[in-house]
């Protein structure tokens, strides 16, 4: 009989590698990744296999399929999930004493760090469960009468310009949404274009940190200043820019800016963030009532009765593992991704990257527009095909395919993406019908 230490040479490969395969702390396995590769410049690792392989190897996945809508929700890392199911399985013992008095205070664990790494004071940050519901609760918050005026865009996030009509129906405000070319590289030229649409009544701007669409950049500090200086609100919508490129909130010089957490962060589903500029919070009203007493404490905003406390407590890993890698690091290695597969199709006859390509404009976000084939169409002959999963955008002005890959996507699923792009270039519509 094999002795165990004759089992395990067998088993496990000699050396450091072998070591790491027994080692299922993957949270410490990313920052040790990453802490060997300390002198390397963000670029430089971008295209180091070896390093993200280590970063892929934290995540539970179904490869039998190519997620390339993580723009949607993300899959969190091992080491995020199984927090969010030890938390769960912690509260279902007596959730009055764990989830209530236990876990739920550990939110302000939370708060702190995450307003640290955003940039921004614990006390101007609100944990809310998404996107909508922290914007949600700036654009109803917000006073507003009869023929004042909001300015927004024409490619904001639907369910936000829902919002606003809603309030032009019940409130008989006035929005206006301006357009603006896609791409557009000249990020001074949205900032005029914001600018022409102010007028006299104009009392909120709102506006897309990167738009969902096609994650077409704004200038939001210029925009804001623009604003202040005519005593205008601004209104950020961040759902896809925390925790995807570097910036910090101090820098934006916003009034509102709100995310959701379950996309770049890796955090669970259900998660997100409000930050509202301190000066303005007891201007602002919550979207669920709070006592008179928290009218000027940013938790009045997180009044939403019971709740689980898992979802939000586990934030706390999902940014431990994102700040095991870095935000530099990520936003490269998105961009390295997303421009491996359009390098090699933006040549092709009637194929259209519909994002700026420039530096520090574009990185995880991509669109891509096949002239002779409808999205829709598209998207349905790659799914049947390749099982690749985009998200398809049609609309009057142009249409084509969302490309959002994540961290752990590998060089050959963005291999296997851009052959099927070549394929429905070539083939067109005919392979299209056949989906």
């Amino acid at each position: 009989m094999k002795d165990r230490r004759d089992f395990l040479r067998q088993m496990v490969p000699a050396g450091l590698a072998g070591m790491a395969a027994l080692n299922t702390d993957w949270l410490a396995r990313a920052a040790s990744a990453t802490a060997a590769a300390a002198d390397r410049t963000p670029a430089e690792l971008a295209a180091d296999e070896s390093y993200w392989r280590e970063i892929q190897q934290a995540f539970t996945l179904d490869r039998t399929i190519l997620n390339f809508n993580n723009g949607y929700t993300c899959p969190s890392p091992r080491v995020v999930h199984e927090a969010l199911k030890r938390y769960l399985d912690i509260s279902n013992q007596a959730p009055i004493h764990y989830m209530w008095n236990q876990m739920e205070p550990n939110v302000e664990t939370v708060r702190r760090n995450l307003a640290a790494e955003i940039g921004c004071d614990a006390e101007e940050l609100a944990i809310t469960r998404n996107a909508s519901e922290a914007l949600q609760i700036a654009q109803l918050g917000l006073d507003l009468k009869a023929g004042d005026e909001v300015v927004t865009t024409n490619q904001d996030y639907g369910r936000m310009l829902d919002t606003w009509d809603q309030r032009v129906r019940r409130d008989k405000i006035v929005v206006n949404k301006i357009s603006f070319p896609v791409p557009t590289t000249n990020l001074a030229e949205l900032t005029d274009r914001i600018s022409r649409a102010i007028t006299p009544k104009t009392k909120v701007i709102h506006i897309c940190h990167i738009t969902n669409l096609t994650g077409q950049l704004f200038p939001v500090r210029d925009i804001a200043r623009l604003a202040r200086s005519k005593g205008i609100q601004t209104i950020v919508d961040g759902a896809h820019a925390f925790a995807h490129f570097p910036f910090k909130m101090s820098e934006l010089e916003c009034d509102y800016y709100g995310c959701s957490l379950h996309k770049w962060l890796l955090a669970p589903v259900g998660t997100g963030f409000l930050y509202v500029r301190r000066e303005n919070i007891a201007r602002l009203w919550p979207l669920t009532p709070a006592a008179a007493s928290k009218s000027d404490n940013i938790r009045k905003f997180e009044e939403v009765g019971t709740h689980p406390a898992a979802n939000h407590n586990a934030i706390a890993e999902a940014l431990a593992f994102h700040q095991a890698i870095g935000t530099e690091r990520k936003a490269a290695r998105l961009r390295y991704l997303n421009d491996r597969w359009a390098k090699r199709v933006d040549k092709l006859a009637g194929v259209k990257i519909l994002n700026s390509r420039e530096p520090n404009q574009a990185w995880g976000l991509f669109n891509v527009s096949l002239e002779r084939v409808d999205a829709p169409k598209a998207y349905d002959y790659l799914w049947s095909k390749y099982r690749i999963i985009t998200a398809a955008i049609k609309r009057d002005d142009y249409q084509g395919l969302r490309v959002t890959p994540n961290i752990y996507t590998t060089l050959e699923e963005v291999d296997t993406f851009a052959h099927a792009i070549e394929d429905l270039a070539k083939n067109g519509g005919a392979a299209a019908t056949q989906a």
